[in-house]
Order: C-alpha cells, then structure tokens, then sequence
C-alpha cells in the first residue's frame, strides 16, 4: 500500500528547539507526522524518503537514527517467515520519550522508565481514557459539520493534560459536542474557530 500524506504535518515545539536535532532531522519528524495512520504508524522506506527529499538511504537513516535516539520515534521491523529480510518497518511517533502501544503488544524502555500506557491511555480511577488524535477529532468535527477546528480542540486539551476541571477525561466526543453548544451559544459570526473564556473549560458533555 503506498503512503498518501496528510496535508499539514506537525513539529511540536520540542522537536523545533531540541538543540540535539538538525534541521533535517526535525523536517523528516514533520514528514512522518504526515504520513502516520488511523493507527498512528508510518510504514514509509528509507528509499521513499530519499527519492522525496534527493538525498541518500544513508543520509535518511542517520536521520531516522538521531530521532530514535532523542526518543521522537520508534521503529519496528516485521521479518519475511523463517529470514532476517525485512519485509516491513513502521514508524511510531512518541512524545517526550514515551512509547505509544504498537498492536501486538510491542514494549520498550524509554526515558525515565515511564509506563507504556501513559500517553496513549490516560487512566481515571480503573476506566481508560484513549487520546485522540488531531485527525480523529477533525474526522469527527467534520461528521458534524459543527466549525470546530480540530487542532485548537486538541492543543486545548494537551496543555491539559487531557484534564476537565480536575478530573481526567473520559469521553472526548462528547467534551466536542459540549462545545457545539457552547459555541451556537456564544458565537453569531458562523467563524470556523471556537472561542473560550480565558482559563475556561468545557466540559465533559456534562451540564
């Protein structure tokens, strides 16, 4: 299957300002965040890569190797049966270090020994709470032809912690639909952006 590309790629500020990357390497991170999945993987081959930017296989994977090593991505190789011909590699984007589930249980040390489960499932006293990500909330926000920009939602909610008040989140579609009716509420402009009370939260879908 061959890798079709988002139309925006992501450099959070970490990676802008991270002193151990070069500009390259944080350019290939904008690129991977373009082409990850439903599943949040890129699949993409050292030689899709060079013939994108003109550069070498080599050159490419130092790259892959400096965000490896300062914890912005993990790869993951699947093997033909019974050789150590990679058949496969995936690309996952990790966020401070920490590593994003892959199916089949998949499990790695990073930084600072944080669980596996921390940042793709935020737990709340036993339920799990699965972070969106940028494409799903704007899949949804679509769906519902609500205006709602779906990275102001998702950066909201990260400097959040994915919190509501105090308490974590349980249910971000409903936290979407809270703010359609914030917005029809508060908005007469039919502006596509949602506006918020400084410091204010949204809700849960709860009133």
């Amino acid at each position: 299957m061959k890798e079709q590309p988002n139309y925006y790629a992501i450099i959070s500020a970490e990676v802008r300002y991270d002193k151990n990357l070069t500009a390259n390497a944080k350019l290939l991170y904008a690129e991977i965040t373009a082409l990850l999945n439903i599943n949040g993987e890129c699949f993409a081959t050292n030689k899709y890569f060079a013939n994108l930017y003109g550069k070498s296989t080599v050159t490419i994977s130092k790259w892959i190797s400096e965000l490896v090593a300062n914890g912005y991505i993990s790869t993951h190789y699947i093997y033909k049966g019974g050789t150590k011909e990679i058949e496969r590699r995936y690309i996952r984007k990790l966020k401070g270090g920490i590593k994003e589930n892959f199916k089949g249980g998949i499990k790695e040390n990073f930084k600072d020994s944080i669980s596996l489960s921390k940042d793709k499932h935020i737990n709340n006293k036993g339920a799990s709470f699965k972070k969106p990500t940028v494409n799903d909330i704007k899949e949804y926000c679509l769906e519902r032809n609500n205006g709602i920009d779906s990275e102001t939602f998702f950066d909201f909610y990260e400097s959040k912690n994915w919190l509501i008040g105090k308490n974590k989140m349980k249910n971000w579609k409903a936290c979407i639909r809270t703010w359609e009716k914030r917005q029809n509420k508060t908005n007469n402009n039919n502006t596509t952006s949602h506006r918020h009370k400084k410091g204010g939260d949204y809700g849960d879908g709860k009133f």
